[in-house]
C-alpha cells in the first residue's frame, strides 16, 4: 500500500529545483526519449532553458558526438528498463564541452510497465580533465 506523501508537490519542486545537478524526466516514445521536465539545475548545466528542450529528446546534448562508448551502455539498459550510470561528453547551448555523469533510474508504474526515465547529470568536467591530465603526464614520464 502507498503511503501519503508528506510534503506537497510544491515544496518537492523546490526541492528538486534548488539541486546543483541537473534532473530530467523523460517518456519513452519508440527509440527517443521526450524530456517532459527539467530541473534549473538542468538549465544552469547546459544553457538551455525548459522552454527551449522540452517535448525534445535528450539526444541533443550530444551534437554531432554519436561515437561514444558511454551511450551504447545506457541504450542497452533502457532497453532492458535498467538502471545505469556513464560519462558522457555533452555540450551547452554555447556549444562548450562538458563532460556529464548521467545517472538514469527507470520508473514502473503499479503494473510493472516502464514508464518513465530520471536522469540526474553531474558535471564532472574538471575530474575528467585532471584524470586526463594525469594519464598524460604518466606516459611522458614513462616513455622518458
Amino acid at each position: 500500500m502507498k503511503r501519503p506523501s508528506l510534503i506537497s508537490p510544491e515544496l518537492l519542486e523546490r526541492i528538486v529545483d534548488a539541486s546543483e545537478d541537473g534532473i530530467v524526466v523523460a517518456e519513452q516514445e519508440g527509440d527517443e526519449n521526450i524530456l517532459i521536465y527539467v530541473n534549473q539545475g538542468f538549465e544552469r548545466l547546459t544553457g538551455y532553458s525548459a522552454d527551449e528542450i522540452l517535448y525534445q529528446d535528450c539526444r541533443f546534448l550530444q551534437n554531432e558526438d554519436r561515437d561514444q562508448p558511454g551511450l551504447d551502455a545506457i541504450r542497452k539498459s533502457l532497453a532492458a528498463g535498467l538502471p545505469c550510470r556513464e560519462v558522457l561528453r555533452n555540450y551547452r547551448k554555447d556549444g562548450t564541452l562538458f563532460y556529464n555523469e548521467l545517472s538514469i533510474t527507470p520508473v514502473f508504474d503499479e503494473q510493472d510497465n516502464l514508464t518513465y526515465f530520471i536522469g540526474v547529470q553531474k558535471d564532472v568536467t574538471e575530474r575528467v580533465e585532471a584524470q586526463q591530465e594525469l594519464e598524460r603526464l604518466k606516459r611522458e614520464h614513462g616513455s622518458a
